[in-house]
């Protein structure tokens, strides 16, 4: 029969979604020791692109081979990132508890910005660290960079990770799937839509800090 066929759209799909509890199952693995999540996060990025690219990508194999290589960059960003994170985390802390009258307003503003800001760079730094060979602190600038240059599909990014939070509100029932596929799920899908956003022409729009990484 053709429905069972291995280019048969249904053949296809169950692959991707088998390929995507891999992923899932890697990740999480990978995760666990804490300072490990920012090189597990960008293996799963460069499996998910080249996914989303169309390309077929030997899931596990592939996996490991950008943990390995992106490791120490993916580690010292994660770590910075964790660092900015809790400083806002603070600042937001004594703003709302210790803070009144128009300075609570002013620090507000600038910490809502500030937050903003992250959040943008954090949607693209590791996508960015997985197709591309840079210095952490172009990584962090081409991120960045990235993000306003495609601020309605960021926005777009930012409403998909809130899906499965949303999905967890509404019933608890979705927790076994979020479990099976809730990271590479989101993932593939944002990377499905910003593909352009990290092909290698976009690269050339900015300013000549990137350089083709070998394992694209």
């Amino acid at each position: 029969m053709k429905l069972f066929n291995l280019d048969s759209p249904v053949m296809v799909f169950l692959s991707k979604v088998a390929n995507l509890m891999i992923l899932n199952v890697l990740t999480i693995i990978c995760c666990i020791p804490i300072f490990t999540a920012g090189a597990a996060i960008t293996a799963l990025y460069y499996v998910t692109i080249k996914m989303a690219r169309g390309d077929d990508p030997y899931i596990i194999k592939g996996y490991f081979k950008s943990f390995k290589e992106n490791f120490k960059q993916a580690t010292i960003i994660w770590l910075i990132m964790l660092v900015v994170i809790a400083i806002i985390a603070v600042d937001w802390r004594v703003t709302l508890v210790m803070m009144t009258g128009s300075s609570a307003k002013i620090m507000k503003t600038v910490l809502f910005i500030v937050s903003f800001l992250l959040l943008l760079t954090g949607l693209y730094i590791f996508p960015v660290l997985s197709r591309f060979d840079n210095t952490v602190k172009n990584t962090f600038r081409n991120a960045f960079l990235i993000s306003f240059m495609n601020l309605p599909k960021s926005v777009l990014i930012v409403i998909i990770h809130l899906i499965p939070v949303a999905l967890l509100l509404v019933t608890i029932q979705a927790l076994p799937f979020l479990f099976l596929l809730g990271v590479p799920a989101v993932a593939y899908f944002c990377m499905s839509g910003s593909s352009n956003a990290l092909s290698r022409k976009n690269r050339y729009r900015m300013a000549r800090t990137w350089l083709p990484c070998p394992l694209s």
